[in-house]
């Protein structure tokens, strides 16, 4: 069939360049001699295109139903099912939101810490980290700890207690305003996780709720109607269950996020507690400081090794 559509397109072909050339004879047996090597040739790779072209086909006619069936299902909802179609595509918007920036924002801090990491124990004495400090700024966790310990070193150092957040030894000021830079991380570090664990909590039953709406008023229509057929029940119950799939859609990227940024923070928390620790020991007495390896770290408040 391939074969006999392919020559009578090239026979017709054949004709229209006969009519129009001058060498009609010549133009007529090279465009014949093209039709009998295509259709020697192409009938496998035409059989190919053309079952490329049904897949394709088949797959648009699916999307367009997918689509067609979400709109009808939004027409003929009420507007409490609208209300809750809303609120589940606010939810996956915040949601995509909170997990594209944050997760720039970690990505940034964690390559700024270990820069400044790298550099620090780098660095022959705490002047110099002051100086590195001021010359690259506090861009991360590690370096804004740092920077407020040094800071609060040299101001109990040179003016003493003058209120009751001083009261104390330099190294009782110092720990204070460590921990107090601690919390303050730990609180920018879980920024946005509540909003996440809510939604992924919450969503599959906004979606629940909505699906069991809109199969109460498919149920209602149905009742109402003369007839019942295994038609009129399967659709709008289908469409009805399209909310619990968006609810799971915008619960499943939540809970994963959730747990990816909170097993983040645990991670470095728990680094900056040790750094915590050691830069304490310098801040504070300027003495070295054994590790679990048995390595010793020889930073020194005055310069020397």
């Amino acid at each position: 069939m391939i074969s006999s559509l392919l020559t009578s397109t090239f026979g017709s072909i054949a004709q229209i360049v006969t009519n129009t050339s001058e060498n009609g004879s010549v133009a007529a047996a090279t465009v014949n001699d093209a039709a009998g090597s295509a259709v020697t040739v192409v009938p496998g790779a035409a059989v190919e295109l053309v079952n490329n072209m049904a897949a394709n086909a088949a797959t648009t006619v699916a999307a367009d139903a997918g689509t067609s069936q979400m709109l009808g299902f939004l027409m003929q909802s009420d507007a409490v099912g609208k209300t809750l179609f809303g609120v589940l595509v606010f939810m996956s918007l915040l949601t995509w939101y909170l997990i594209v920036v944050k997760g720039l924002l970690n990505w940034r801090a964690s390559r700024h810490s270990k820069a400044f990491l790298s550099r620090f124990w780098n660095a022959s004495s705490l002047e110099q980290v002051d100086k590195d400090l001021h010359k690259f700024g506090a861009t991360d966790p590690f370096s804004r700890l740092a920077n407020q310990a040094l800071h609060a070193r040299e101001h109990h150092a040179k003016y003493g207690v003058t209120n009751l957040s001083e009261v104390g030894s330099n190294a009782d000021f110092v720990t204070r305003t460590m921990r107090k830079v601690i919390d303050e991380e730990t609180a920018h570090l879980e920024n946005g996780l509540t909003i996440l664990g809510s939604v992924g909590s919450t969503a599959p039953f906004v979606g629940l709720f909505g699906t069991v709406w809109g199969v109460y008023h498919a149920l209602v229509n149905i009742g109402m109607s003369d007839g019942i057929s295994i038609n009129k029940i399967a659709g709008p119950v289908g469409e009805a269950l399209i909310m619990t799939g968006l609810g799971l859609a915008v619960a499943i990227p939540a809970v994963l996020a959730y747990n990816a940024f909170v097993r983040r923070n645990r991670v470095v928390l728990a680094s900056l507690d040790g750094f915590a620790y050691d830069l304490f020991a310098f801040v504070t007495t300027g003495q070295q400081v054994e590790v679990s390896s048995g390595k010793v770290r020889a930073l020194r408040s005055n310069g020397t090794h």
